[in-house]
């Protein structure tokens, strides 16, 4: 059995997308002028490899709390379209996978490649169109390589709202730069907030 971690490291220097809060990690009380040292830590709702809920893009939506735990645990497919020179994964690069209903897809593409050490505007996005054929097919889950799933200053809601209006959580900010393409057992489990738009996870695939 070999782990893959599949997330983004978490400290000062993690990157988040334009607006959000930043990761600020800070010593609280230190040993040994106490018997045990702890941290303050301030983050975002969408920090690093996180999880969006529908309460994120739709008003009155199911919040994280309430998508089920077997969402987020079980096999997974991993696609790679990281030699593509698209901007955007689209509809025909996905039907071109024979994709089933009901599978957790994760999406790989260039931006694993160049890393999360900074952000980029250009990064590769999933199309609208694209994100109606999952939400179609009623994915489990949907995760990709990116802070945002949706294209930066695009107008185009659907890479969000056509998912999350049918409760499919989104995945966003994984880091697949180690990962192949093929199936995998996937745990991605959000930290246990209530009442919340999305959370940052810890992700794993786990490669028989």
């Amino acid at each position: 059995m070999k782990i893959i971690d599949i997330s983004i490291p978490l400290n000062n220097q993690t990157i988040v997308y334009p607006g959000n809060v930043p990761v600020s990690v800070t010593l609280h009380q230190s040993m040994p002028e106490s018997s045990s040292a702890s941290s303050s830590i301030t983050f975002g709702s969408h920090t690093g490899t996180h999880i969006d809920a529908p309460a994120h893009a739709i008003s009155g939506a199911l919040t994280l709390d309430k998508i089920p735990l077997k969402n987020f645990i079980g096999l997974c497919r991993v696609l790679d379209f990281s030699k593509e020179s698209t901007e955007s994964v689209t509809k025909e690069m996905l039907t071109a996978k024979n994709i089933k209903t009901g599978e957790r897809i994760l999406l790989k593409t260039r931006n694993s490649i160049r890393g999360f050490k900074e952000f980029y505007d250009d990064y590769v996005y999933l199309d609208g169109d694209a994100a109606e054929y999952l939400a179609g097919l009623e994915s489990l889950l949907v995760g990709i390589d990116s802070l945002s799933v949706k294209k930066r200053g695009g107008k185009d809601h659907r890479p969000h709202t056509s998912l999350l209006y049918k409760n499919i959580p989104i995945v966003e900010g994984l880091n697949l730069i180690d990962v192949n393409e093929g199936e995998y057992e996937l745990i991605c489990l959000p930290l246990s907030f209530t009442d919340i738009d999305g959370s940052p996870a810890r992700a794993i695939l786990i490669e028989r």
